[in-house]
């Protein structure tokens, strides 16, 4: 586990490199006082471990850019991979002209996952062909989150990320946007992957493979469900995913409860390969027992296959800490 005394730590991404992992995770000081204020003062840290628990800090992978650039204001999710030697880290930047309401990606790049020189345009901006602006009710245009990965069915690098389709109710146009590379440097957008209309975002996408089943994964907080599923299903925060017999799907949903959910005490899970190569779950510490934020990561969680293919979290071996062992903000 992951619990920092002065910073609080929330989303992240892992790669790992022969025996260690590498965790980036967003981080921003509790001297802010307020939580809700981390998000514009949002920076890249980086720890490493061995077995998914113990964690070593490094130096911070990554931050804002200088005053005027498109990313001048702070730096937020992504995910790494490797092509040819060279490291490639995708993250999404905001800037201080609006206040961090359009969101972009970039890219950066590494020879040893320490030092990371960012490239200094974006990669990827909104398509409005597929994909929703600014419109009434919704003012900040979702462009984030890229989870970056090579494509054997389509020889080509592949991108997800939390978007908005133009399609439903302002509520329900929450959708797994996608794009292609023609190189890691140059990016175009395609139609989405999954567009449920059901939620106003789809958080954090991620795509993993176990057993010959395909599954994308996304978080969704409480207020972002449609009033179409609220109809239908209870209203939760937290992780779930759709299954499928490719990378393309097509999708089905294993039921409308969360694989992680409830009142989100872990939030914008990510599956990983432990040492041994077992399916595992990890997300970040939001609160313990309804408590005050928390903002740390947990230890990893056994993801079970049961029979149909659908996942259950082994929730036995969930080892949440006591709320009076959090480091105080």
């Amino acid at each position: 586990m992951l619990l920092l005394d002065d910073h609080w730590t929330w989303d992240f991404w892992t790669t790992r490199d022969r025996d260690v992992y590498h965790l980036f995770y967003l981080k921003a000081p509790k001297s802010l006082g307020d939580p809700d204020l981390r998000h514009v003062n949002a920076r890249v840290g980086h720890a490493t471990s061995t077995d998914l628990r113990t964690w070593s800090e490094l130096p911070d992978a990554l931050g804002p850019g200088a005053v005027g650039s498109w990313d001048d204001l702070a730096t937020w999710t992504g995910s790494v991979l490797e092509e040819s030697g060279t490291w490639y880290m995708f993250y999404t930047g905001v800037d201080r002209r609006d206040g961090g309401a359009t969101q972009r990606i970039g890219v950066a790049t590494s020879d040893d996952l320490v030092t990371w020189t960012k490239h200094p345009e974006p990669v990827l901006t909104l398509d409005e062909r597929w994909y929703q602006g600014r419109v009434p009710g919704w003012e900040s245009i979702d462009w984030r989150d890229p989870w970056v990965y090579w494509s054997p069915e389509h020889g080509e690098h592949r991108m997800l990320l939390t978007a908005r389709g133009t399609a439903g109710t302002v509520d329900e146009r929450g959708v797994i946007g996608r794009a292609r590379a023609r190189t890691l440097l140059d990016w175009e957008a395609i139609p989405p992957a999954l567009a449920p209309r059901e939620f106003g975002h789809m958080e954090v996408p991620q795509l993993v493979e176990e057993r010959g089943t395909w599954y994308l994964s996304y978080s969704v907080y409480g207020d972002q469900h449609s009033h179409r599923r609220l109809r239908r299903a209870a209203r939760e925060t937290g992780t779930h995913y759709v299954m499928g017999p490719s990378e393309d799907g097509p999708w089905s949903s294993p039921g409308d409860r969360f694989l992680c959910g409830g009142d989100g005490e872990l939030y914008a899970g990510r599956f990983e390969r432990d040492p041994d190569g077992r399916l595992v779950f990890l997300a970040f510490l939001q609160w313990v027992d309804g408590g005050p934020f928390v903002g740390g990561l947990s230890d990893p969680i056994p993801v079970l296959v049961e029979t149909d293919g659908t996942l259950r979290l082994e929730r036995s071996a969930i080892d949440l800490p006591a709320a009076a062992s959090v480091p105080a903000s």
